[in-house]
This record gives C-alpha cells, structure tokens and sequence, in this order.
C-alpha cells in the first residue's frame, strides 16, 4: 500500500505543471513582436521591452528574478547591469558579434552568452559590397547634389571594380560571401586571415597573404574580423600610412577595428581616398542619444570619439550608415529562429553556440 501511495505521489509530482521560465527580451523591434510573441506564448514567462539593456538606468525589479535575457547589439552589458539579475543562467544574443557583453562577468557567475552565426554572411556580405560600390561611384553622394539642383559630372567621377584588388581582412563566413561578390566583379583578391581556406584560394583565387602586404597593395581594405582584444584599433595611423592614397575602407564588421582619430586623420588629409562604414567606434552615441543626456558619465575619451563621428558624417567621401548591415527579411528571421532554439535547448540544460564558457 506505501508503495502505491509512493507510486502515485511520484506520478501526480511529475505532471504539476512547473513554472515557465521567465524570458526578458530587450532591444525589441516592431518587427520582431509577432515572431516572438508567437514562439514564447504559453512556453514562457516573457517580456518585450524596447529599450536596450544599459547602465543609463536600473533594471525594472520585476526583471530581477529573470533566468534568461535577450539583447541586441545596441545593448551595452556591463558587470553594473548584470549584477541586477539575481538569478541570471542565458544571455541569448540576437546576433553574431558579443563585444557589447561583460564576458569576463559571465564567465565568472556562470552565465551562458549564445550567438546567433551565420544568420546574414550574405545579407552583410552584399551591404558591404553595396557601400563599395556606393563610394567608387558616388551614388548617394550625386544623388544629394540632384536634389538641390546641383548637378556636376566633374565631382561625379567614379572607379571601377573591375580590375581593382580588394583586401579581405577576415575570410570566415562573411569575408568567404564577400570573396565570391568580388570575384563576379573580376577583381584580384587578397585574404588575411589567422587561418587559410584552400576552397577560397581554389574557387575564389584569394590569394593569401600578411596583413602589411594587403594594406600596401589593396585598392580597397573591406573588415570583416571579430573584435578581439589583439585587433582592437588593427587599422591605426601607422595602418593608414600604409595604404594607396587611392584606396578605399569598407567597415562592416565592428567600429572598434578601426581608431576613430586615424581615420578622420586619414579622411581629411588624403592618405586614402574614402570610406564606407556601418559601425563606428563608440557608435551607440549616434544611435541613442541617451548617452548624451549625462554627459558627466562620459570620458573625455568618449567624448572626442562622438565629436570626431559627427565630424566624419559630414565628408563627402564617406558614406555612413547605422549599423544595419544585416537587416534583411531573410537575417531577421534566422536570428530570431537560432534565438529561440538556443533559449529552448537551454530550458532542456543543453547549451550551444555559446561563447562564454
């Protein structure tokens, strides 16, 4: 009879519904909300919350108790916001890139950070071909002039791909869609990378070779590296001096890579003849002006970056944009698809693409 009554217990313990796991997602576009209403909806605890995730200001207490976060890149996760999660076990990015996360902290505290990879090498592939092309032909910049009636084919004077070397700084994911772009443009590529991929040299004819050689013999310099802590300001003023006085940089990767002050230097001096840029250093002052609103928070630092980003705005030689790279139908939906896979097999204590352990 205890047996059975042992038995039952057992049985009824098993089928008490248990609590759903409660899910903060921050930086939450328009877009996003079917999607993720749809997924979460009697699986989840969720929330959706607009804002990024910043030290601007605290945490809601209602998220405290939260066991998994997720976050975009305009979140700025430091150990200030992550030490107001009490019971914290997953970040789960929506993107490939995690510079903008405390990964020291996580790894300290035990708290997974999941990418999303691999969700747009073709869509930021072909937006940094697009800002090249933008450049060499001064596209957007003859369109201004048209529409205040400004119209000069002197000043419109372009350059062609065809022919040129464009240097692939990173040759993983991206940099492999951006060689296979360049090559139907018939250009000579040369790759920089920590490791060699014989399918690139064979399909693509990249041509593999030391980061000096590529800046010096490049006619165009497209980043497509991680931010690491070695590469962090890899193209500097001794990088600028380096290059043709004709060459062209396409930054689609992150902002860091590139020290702010070099490159106005670069820009305004003709070491180099332009730029075209999805990210920026300390870009987040462009994209939320919240950041300005203290401005007793801010570095003197990060102040001279901001003055220095506003100023490069203002070239006609550049084309800046912000940060958008990925943003296609079809990377959106990858994102959030491997998003709430990793979120769903960690509720099943499985992790993966995670970067912090």
């Amino acid at each position: 009879m205890k047996n059975l009554l042992l038995l039952i217990s057992l049985l009824m313990w098993a089928n008490e519904e248990k609590p759903m796991e409660k899910v903060i997602f921050f930086d939450v576009e328009d877009y996003e909300r079917e999607f993720l209403v749809g997924a979460c909806e009697g699986k989840y605890d969720y929330t959706l919350v607009s804002e990024p995730l910043n030290d601007l200001k605290k945490i809601d207490t209602a998220f405290a108790d939260a066991r998994i976060i997720s976050c975009f890149t305009n979140s700025r996760v430091n150990a200030a916001v992550l030490e107001q999660f009490k019971n914290l076990g997953l970040i789960a990015l929506r993107s490939v890139g995690f510079n903008h996360i405390d990964i020291a902290y996580c790894k300290e505290h035990d708290i997974a950070v999941e990418t999303t990879p691999n969700y747009g090498n073709m869509s930021v592939a072909e937006f940094a071909m697009g800002l090249l092309l933008d450049v060499a032909r001064k596209i957007t910049r003859s369109y201004l002039n048209l529409k205040e009636r400004e119209v000069d084919p002197i000043a419109s004077i372009g350059f062609e791909l065809h022919g040129k070397t464009i240097g692939i700084a990173g040759l993983g994911a991206i940099g492999a869609e951006m060689a296979k772009l360049a090559k139907g443009f018939d250009m000579k590529i040369l790759g920089y990378d920590i490791r060699e991929n014989a399918e690139l040299e064979e399909k693509y004819g990249v041509k593999y070779t030391d980061f000096d050689t590529l800046l010096r013999e490049s006619d165009i310099i497209s980043l497509h590296m991680p931010l690491t802590a070695e590469n962090n300001h890899i193209i500097d003023a001794a990088a600028f001096k380096k290059m043709k006085n004709t060459a062209v940089i396409i930054n689609t990767a992150r902002g860091e890579l590139i020290e702010t002050k070099a490159l106005y230097t670069a820009l305004t001096t003709g070491e180099i003849a332009g730029a075209g840029l999805d990210v920026l250093e300390f870009e987040e002052t462009l994209s939320n002006p919240d950041y300005l609103d203290d401005i007793d928070r801010l570095t003197n630092k990060d102040l001279r970056k901001t003055l220095l980003n506003n100023r490069i705005l203002t070239l006609n030689n550049v084309i800046v944009t912000p940060h958008i790279a990925y943003d296609t139908k079809e990377a959106i939906n990858r994102i959030l698809k491997t998003t709430m896979e990793n979120i769903g097999e960690f509720t099943q204590n499985r992790i993966q693409n995670n970067v912090a352990w």
